[in-house]
């Protein structure tokens, strides 16, 4: 039977690297500290830390001490992706630090540990393959019908507005759709999806600043009865499915196997935890983060309306320059070497994905925004190798859909300068993004 990972995994703690450091460079930016990302990612710091120590030691500025390796060129974080015998997900899970163990939450440590993101092959591709039908080229060409009514529809409602939060309006509400309509989650429930994705946005920031006292005591009161509500409903729809399974992502996960067992009621919390927050969350901003940098680079935009072939190219340098995962980590299972330094076995790499995608030695002039930029794909915002994102496809087409019709309707909708991103060091979190647009006039009854 699988063993639980959350049992399996044992962090280490040590403020230098045990060979030293090639690169005597201190990071410009604290990576360890979530207030750090709430005005962006810090693109400057990392084509610094590029240009100086391309294999950075970082420090955590914790109570337990500790580092960690950060990858800001392309070919490395390909490299460590490729790797999974030398750079493994299982021994150390894919987020930088879990925090002091007496603090932490434990469902919510436990889900992010337990669950197929965290596994090695050949386990991984065993679960992996339980999922791969959800996500074929010929089930997202017929989803796509339903996401492009939807985005009509979304449309429909803020036409009159003129302005409005994208984010409320559009960005948060098609992925809840498309995943909704994925797992097969009935349509009276979907709403409580976005609430909770709210709060595992800054669930790391709330655990962290509680025990500063700097967190209002009801708000935590509600963090926590919103993670257990999110559980409870998950770890129920997923019992459902073992009992009457669908055709369905959720009779999927429900029923996968391990050497022909079912997985461990530990882990559909995990399964739970993961499609719910990956298949949501990174659409969204990828959605919210377009329309910013479109509004930035307006001659761009007028490109692309101009030619509309240009759209599938425009949406992998949109994803490119968002990058809204924005790292994942991987756990070093014995003494090697990355550009000429010595990493220790045990020791933490940390891949920066949107570093990544800025390195002018594969993108060229890479902070410009290049709507037909020829090799716009070659991004590694899905990652790469055995753990590339399943929900690719699906993330493409929903951009697509969205851009599509607003281009179309709201061919002046552009950004406000009104912004909001959460405090997290994993995803690009846009919380709030103001837009203004020429209204549609009401069309006669």
């Amino acid at each position: 039977m699988l063993t639980p990972l959350a049992d399996q995994i044992l962090e280490t703690y040590a403020p230098e690297p045990k060979f030293g450091r090639k690169f005597a460079f201190d990071p410009p930016v604290d990576l360890a500290h979530f207030s750090a990302f709430t005005s962006g990612q810090p693109f400057a710091a990392f084509k610094t830390m590029r240009e100086n120590a391309p294999v950075c030691w970082c420090k955590e500025p914790t109570e337990l001490g500790g580092g960690f390796w950060a990858l800001t060129r392309h070919d490395d974080v390909r490299a460590v992706s490729l790797d999974p015998k030398t750079f493994s997900s299982q021994k150390g899970g894919i987020l930088m630090a879990y925090g002091n163990p007496a603090q932490r939450h434990p469902v919510l440590h436990r889900a992010s540990l337990d669950q197929m993101i965290n596994m090695d092959p050949p386990i991984h591709f065993e679960l992996r393959r339980e999922h791969l039908p959800f996500f074929t080229q010929k089930y997202v060409a017929d989803l796509k019908g339903k996401v492009e009514g939807k985005v009509t529809t979304l449309l429909d409602t803020i036409a009159p507005m003129g302005a409005c939060d994208l984010v409320e309006h559009v960005s948060a509400e098609l992925p809840l759709f498309t995943l909704s309509e994925i797992l097969g989650i009935p349509e009276s429930d979907r709403p409580k999806l976005v609430r909770w994705m709210h709060f595992l946005e800054i669930a790391g920031y709330i655990v962290a600043e509680k025990n500063f006292g700097s967190v209002d005591p009801k708000f935590f009161a509600e963090f926590l009865s919103n993670v257990q509500e999110m559980f409870d409903y998950g770890r129920s729809m997923l019992l459902k499915r073992r009992a009457e399974p669908r055709e369905d992502l959720l009779t999927a996960l429900a029923l996968a196997k391990v050497d022909g067992d079912l997985m461990p009621d530990e882990f559909l919390d995990g399964s739970w935890l993961l499609i719910a927050f990956a298949g949501n969350d990174t659409t969204r901003n990828s959605i919210s983060g377009t329309m910013k940098l479109l509004t930035e680079f307006a001659a761009e935009k007028a490109r692309v309306q101009a030619n509309p072939p240009l759209l599938p190219t425009m949406v992998d340098e949109a994803i490119r320059m968002v990058s809204p995962v924005m790292y994942m980590r991987r756990t070093a299972t014995k003494d090697t070497e990355i550009r000429g330094q010595k990493i220790a076995e045990g020791e933490k790499v940390i891949m920066y994905y949107g570093a990544a995608n800025r390195d002018p030695s594969v993108f060229i002039d890479p902070d410009r925004f290049d709507a037909a930029r020829a090799n716009g794909k070659d991004h590694v915002a899905f990652g790469i190798g055995p753990h590339v994102c399943l929900g690719q496809r699906v993330a493409n087409m929903q951009l697509e859909a969205v851009y599509r019709q607003i281009f179309s309707r709201f061919p002046d909708m552009h950004w406000t300068g009104e912004i909001d991103i959460a405090p997290n060091n994993f995803v690009h979190a846009i919380r709030k993004l103001g837009v203004k647009f020429t209204p549609e006039k009401r069309k006669a009854a």
